[in-house]
Formats: structure tokens, C-alpha cells, sequence
């Protein structure tokens, strides 16, 4: 289903809290939507990635819709609106403020229906956003509530491991399936399951834009196979977020995540952005003992809701 024409300010509905309302952005609001972006740059790096994309090429192109509170004025907050709900609220504004544009954005929501895999952001804004949503949108598969928020901007604390580098896309072959089972163990199910052409698309995508690093070793036969693997999923102002971190499951808990992510960092902050940054779930102790190994530290915390 395609995004329905932008919607202007209206009246709340009872429980949306503030009356200021929100408006779904055009191309000449997109320069400003990014400013917002740019006050968080570790937890809007996500929404930006796809604002640059919108400025870019349009926002069509870009897959989704942003949303900006107030409806009328200097934009205070915004949400980007695809595949993934991202709403970003400054830390700067008040309390009260900051609840009306979560608000604002749910009345947006609402209007328009779930038509996002997952809600995901800084821990308050996002899990208030659902609250506003819950009594109207299905049941998620899973509220994910402690996900800490690391970030390093200095060289790694470990060596990186050399064999670890950018993927290349004669090896898409390769790559895919172990982005498929990593996406299948973390999330639970196949994002290939009845073709899943979008997501070998994404992949592709991540490997020509050499945002996808590997570490390929050979296999018992001499056949080559990934034994680590990473992406940077989101790049903008000055920031990379990982995502992806996998390790073949008959390989792990030999240094191959830490070693590797190293890699990745050291590689990352030399090519593509001095900022490296990731959020893990609070209840992945190994994860979260590797990076901070490397030399990562918690900067705040997400949540995200998967539907």
C-alpha cells in the first residue's frame, strides 16, 4: 500500500496530550527535518540516513514519509515513517514538549495505520509512541525495552583482525545466507521466507556501497564460508551505525566477534565516519562484554517494538 497524501495539523484526540499537532514534511522542509536529526546525532542517525537519501534523490525514492511537530513553525521533533518508525525527540526539549510531539506523532500514526516492521529509538520516546498506539495497531511479536547504546570514537582497545575486510559483490553468494541466518536468529524469522527480494536487494545494496565487511575463511572441504560479518546499516553526520554483528555459530567464543568488530571499527573510522555506534539487547551479556572489550561505551539506551 502506498503512503496516503500528507496530512496537516488537526485537533488531538482525547489522550494525544499537547494541541500543537504534527505534519507530515514535503522537500522543502527536508533541510530542516535534518537539523533536528542533527541535535542527536548517535540516536537520529537513523532517521538522517534517510532524510540524505530523500535530499538526494527525493523523498519517493527515499521509501517512507517524515513526520515534523509542530505543524506550523520551526520544527522541533520528527519521525521518520517506512519500513521502520523512527521518531526523534531532542534530549534538549522539556518534558512537556517532548510528550507532545510523541503524541502528535501517534495521532499521525493512528491516522494513517501500521505500515512500519518495527518502532525503534531512544528508550522513552519510543516506548511512549507505542503506548499512544497499542489500543489501535495489532499486537507486536516483541517489545525489546533495554537495548544499550554504545558508541566508540577513538581507535579500537583491541588489534583488529586483519582478515576481517569490505565485502566484495562477487561474494553476494556467500554473504547473503549468512545475513539471512543472522537475521533469522535475531529476529525470528527468514526475511527471505516467500522470496524476500527486498532484503537480497538491501544486501546487495550494503556490499556495492562497501558498507558490508567479512571475514571469509575456508571450511573443512576448503570451500570458502563467512566466519564473521557486519554492516553498517545507517552513515550520516559523522556517524556509522552497526548492525548485522554475526559469527558462524560453530565458531563462537573463540575472539572472532571482538577481533573482528575491531576491524570493523578501525576500518569504519579510516573510510567512512570517525563515530562508530551500535545497540545491543541488555540481555546479550556476551555482546555487550565484546564491546565494551573493544573499547565501546553506553551512551544512552533504545527500545524498539517488532511487529
Amino acid at each position: 500500500m502506498g503512503w496516503r497524501p500528507a496530512l496537516r495539523s488537526r485537533s488531538p484526540a482525547p489522550g494525544d496530550g499537547g494541541g500543537a499537532g504534527a505534519r507530515v514534511l514535503g522537500a522543502e522542509d527536508l533541510v530542516e527535518a535534518r537539523r533536528v536529526c542533527a541535535r542527536e546525532p548517535v540516536t537520529g542517525v537513523l532517521a538522517a540516513a534517510r532524510l540524505d537519501i530523500a535530499l538526494h534523490v527525493g523523498l519517493a525514492a527515499a521509501g517512507g514519509q517524515v513526520w515534523g511537530y509542530p505543524a506550523a513553525g520551526d520544527l522541533r521533533a520528527v519521525c521518520w515513517a517506512g519500513a521502520n518508525l523512527v521518531p526523534v525527540v531532542p534530549s534538549a526539549l522539556d518534558r512537556g514538549d517532548a510528550d507532545d510531539a510523541v503524541a502528535a506523532f501517534a495521532a499521525v500514526a493512528r491516522e494513517q495505520g501500521r505500515r512500519s516492521s518495527s518502532i525503534v529509538g531512544e528508550r522513552r520516546t519510543t516506548l511512549r509512541l507505542w503506548e499512544l498506539l497499542s489500543a489501535v495497531w495489532p499486537p507486536p511479536r516483541e517489545v525489546r525495552t533495554d537495548q544499550p547504546s554504545l558508541v566508540l570514537d577513538h581507535d579500537p582497545q583491541i588489534d583488529p583482525d586483519p582478515r576481517v575486510r569490505v565485502s566484495d559483490l562477487s561474494e553476494l553468494d556467500l554473504v547473503l545466507p549468512a545475513c539471512v541466518r543472522m537475521f533469522t536468529e535475531e529476529v525470528g524469522y527468514s526475511p527471505v521466507a516467500g522470496g524476500g527480494s527486498a532484503y537480497a536487494a538491501r544486501v546487495r545494496a550494503l556490499i556495492a556501497e562497501r558498507r558490508s565487511y567479512v571475514r571469509i575463511d575456508p571450511d573443512a572441504t576448503g570451500a570458502p564460508r563467512v566466519v564473521f560479518k557486519a554492516e553498517l546499516g545507517a552513515v550520516a553526520g559523522g556517524v556509522a551505525q552497526v548492525q548485522g554483528v554475526w559469527v558462524d555459530p560453530e565458531l563462537r567464543g573463540q575472539g572472532l566477534a571482538a577481533s573482528g568488530m575491531a576491524a570493523v571499527v578501525a576500518l569504519t573510522r579510516q573510510h567512512v565516519a570517525p563515530v562508530v555506534s551500535l545497540y545491543v539487547n541488555g540481555f546479550n551479556a556476551p555482546a555487550l562484554a565484546t564491546y565494551r572489550r573493544v573499547g565501546f561505551t553506553q551512551v544512552g539506551t533504545f527500545a524498539t517494538v517488532l511487529f
